[in-house]
């Protein structure tokens, strides 16, 4: 759906310029929106690379099985219908650290992972369970400590003080975490109530 949006206003920006004798302006956007995309891209693999090598060096030190057991009780907390030693919580766990960390990148092959592991519990294959909702909640709306990706763009782009971000970083993704599992918990509980009626 998203593909067609983007190609509908790429057709109307370019009829439109057509219309009104501009369509050099389109050229000119389309070369120097590619030479920035180039750009931020080369600024952002050079700060991911350090940043999932730290990771990598985290989960040697054993740093990460630390943060993992941390968060153990959370999980079980927000999963409750996943049984103790499914994979997907181990999944689940390592998005979380990522998603943590700022590593949407590095997130999402395990939420993907998680919800692969997820949906063979499902015994509705056409229907999300209640575990598959909480974790897209909490995947999308993760609190941040480290905004990795958004330090490297404003590095990339010589900010004076790049990592000014992360305060309100850390009470922007609380606040949205803590709105995401509110709201989870109350369709969950309206549902529940639904079902009974």
């Amino acid at each position: 759906m998203v593909n067609w949006i983007w190609f509908f206003l790429i057709i109307i920006g370019i009829v439109t310029a057509a219309i009104n004798g501009n369509i050099d302006v389109i050229n000119g956007a389309v070369f120097e929106g590619a030479k920035t995309g180039v750009t931020i891209s080369f600024g952002l693999i050079s700060i991911l690379i350090f940043w999932l090598g730290l990771m990598k060096i985290a989960e040697k030190s054993g740093l990460l099985k630390w943060i993992s057991r941390l968060l153990r009780p959370a999980v079980g907390w927000l999963f409750p219908d996943i049984p103790k030693d499914h994979p997907a919580l181990g999944y689940i766990i390592s998005n979380m650290t990522a998603n943590i960390f700022g590593l949407g990148n590095a997130a999402t092959p395990m939420g993907i992972k998680a919800m692969k592991e997820l949906q063979k519990l499902n015994p509705d294959k056409e229907k999300a369970t209640k575990s598959m909702a909480t974790l897209l909640a909490i995947n999308t709306a993760s609190i941040t400590l480290i905004p990795t990706t958004v330090i490297a763009i404003r590095m990339n782009y010589q900010s004076i003080n790049p990592t000014e971000i992360v305060g309100p970083t850390i009470l922007a993704t609380f606040c949205a975490t803590s709105a995401a599992i509110l709201i989870d918990r109350w369709y969950q509980k309206k549902t529940k109530e639904e079902r009974k009626k």
